[in-house]
């Protein structure tokens, strides 16, 4: 999944975005409402973690945008103001969470991971095509019966992959889900990923490349 973090605590924001990142999601980092308002613009993000409190832009006009907004962005708020009314407020605003600091790094997670399920169509958490068995809570997979390590990237590639359902899947929406906005949209991370990922899962091959439109992970065909 793709997460944005907007906290103008600069300290605060990139530890959050650390942490998320050791789970296995792409992250960026904003520290201000006016680069929060750009980035949004240009990336389909999962979740948004907003703080309510920023400087120019606050985080209220921020959710607004992203309600209103084209994409199914879910948003978890955070503030240290967590009186009831406060969170009600947050609420209505059309957020759909709201954590108050302090706050352990374990509820965040797990609250950005069911915003996350929300963002897109629901999708079971244990997923089966073509002899891969995919636990996206886990974070495990198996190969008929065998397990297979994967990598943090490794693993986005292929949830990206099974999620699909049978449908090609372009190197740039792997790149805008598995890897943050830093990466060169000209590399070859996804080709060389898409190599290991494949030797790891061994013969016979269950990802096929789409020539001009990128890869597909098939049902396997009848003898």
């Amino acid at each position: 999944m793709r997460v944005l973090v907007v906290e103008d605590e600069k300290m605060l924001a990139d530890g959050i975005a650390e942490g998320l990142r050791t789970e296995a999601m792409a992250v960026d980092v904003c520290y201000e409402g006016d680069s929060a308002r750009l980035r949004l613009a240009a990336y389909d993000y999962d979740v948004a973690v907003l703080d309510r409190d920023l400087p120019r832009v606050g985080g209220d006009d921020l959710c607004r945008k992203i309600v209103d907004g084209p994409h199914h962005t879910r948003v978890l708020m955070l503030t240290a103001a967590t009186e009831v009314e406060d969170r009600v407020e947050g609420l209505s605003l059309g957020a759909d969470d709201y954590l108050g600091k302090p706050f352990a790094f374990s509820e965040l997670v797990a609250r950005v991971r069911a915003l996350a399920r929300r963002s897109v169509p629901a999708a079971p958490p244990v997923i089966e095509r073509a002899g891969v068995t995919v636990d996206t809570a886990r974070r495990q997979v198996f190969r008929d019966g065998r397990y297979v390590p994967l990598s943090k990237k490794e693993f986005g590639v292929l949830v990206e992959l099974v999620r699909a359902d049978g449908a090609t899947v372009s190197t740039e929406k792997l790149l805008e889900k598995v890897w943050d906005e830093h990466i060169d949209p000209a590399t070859n991370v996804v080709r060389v990923t898409m190599m290991t990922l494949r030797r790891k899962l061994s013969d016979p091959p269950v990802i096929e490349t789409v020539p001009g439109s990128g890869y597909v992970v098939r049902e396997e065909r009848s003898a």
